[in-house]
């Protein structure tokens, strides 16, 4: 009797499957249009209507900040390719199959993830280091303040523009682990990053200070942002905290996949 794939294995078979399937191209060209793309066109924007700005807003203009809005729109491609690395299986009935050829369903889950987390952390990076030069290009042909790569803190803010989309990837996958189905899948993803924020905002103003500053869309500004209020924590806390609830999510999902039947 054949011995159960390795860890090693079921990794490359799950490199294998996600680079062949069309879907994972669409994924991949609609990220990186969203987030590179709108950015460019943010830019060029800016650009064009410089001139007519008012002075005051020129002075607090943020050339790194706006020349990464792309990521904004480029999270939600992120973890909808997340979320369907697994849902899909259970969509198509795939998972069965897949299953019974790695019956070490934490092997499987960790293969996913590995895939998910080089694959992003690649493309996350590429994609805002993309952004954020061609904005600065953009801008500078337009004699408008630019930022530089030579600057620690514009360096992190582009650095961890990556990492937030990664870890965003990895949690719109421990989702799909946990709710199995694209649509409720997405439906909760979005709420976390877009619904939530706004509900919170209906809160007590003292409730939003301790609230708004834990959710993950908060937590990726502070990783980006050069400037943070008091209100905000550090960008290596809201890294630390983002990280951790990516692994929790991840675990859970996991320990959801393990438990229940397929």
């Amino acid at each position: 009797m054949s011995s159960s794939p390795t860890l090693v294995d079921t990794t490359r078979s799950e490199w294998l499957k996600f680079r062949t399937v069309r879907a994972s191209l669409i994924g991949v060209l609609t990220f990186l249009v969203l987030t590179v793309g709108l950015a460019v066109l943010v830019s060029f924007i800016i650009k064009a209507n410089w001139n007519h700005r008012d002075p005051a807003r020129q002075l607090v203009f943020d050339p790194v900040a706006t020349s990464l809005v792309g990521v904004f729109f480029g999270q939600f491609a992120a973890g909808v390719m997340g979320a369907r690395v697994i849902t899909s299986e259970y969509a198509s009935g795939a998972i069965r199959t897949t299953l019974a050829a790695v019956p070490r369903r934490v092997h499987l889950a960790l293969a996913k993830a590995i895939v998910l987390l080089v694959t992003f952390a690649v493309l996350g990076e590429v994609a805002s280091f993309a952004a954020f030069e061609i904005g600065q290009l953009i801008y500078k042909s337009g004699h408008l303040p630019t930022g530089s790569l030579s600057n620690s803190t514009d360096l992190r803010a582009v650095v961890f523009a990556g990492v937030y989309l990664t870890l965003l990837t990895l949690v719109g996958y421990g989702l799909g682990l946990l709710l199995r189905t694209t649509a409720t899948t997405i439906s909760v993803f979005v709420s976390i990053l877009f619904i939530v924020p706004i509900i919170v905002n209906f809160l007590p103003s003292n409730w939003q200070d301790h609230i708004t500053k834990f959710l993950p869309s908060q937590l990726g500004t502070s990783m980006m942002s050069p400037d943070l209020t008091s209100q905000a924590f550090s960008w290596g806390v809201s890294a630390l905290l983002l990280t951790l609830y990516t692994v929790v999510i991840v675990a859970a999902g996991t320990v959801m996949l393990v438990r229940r039947d397929a």
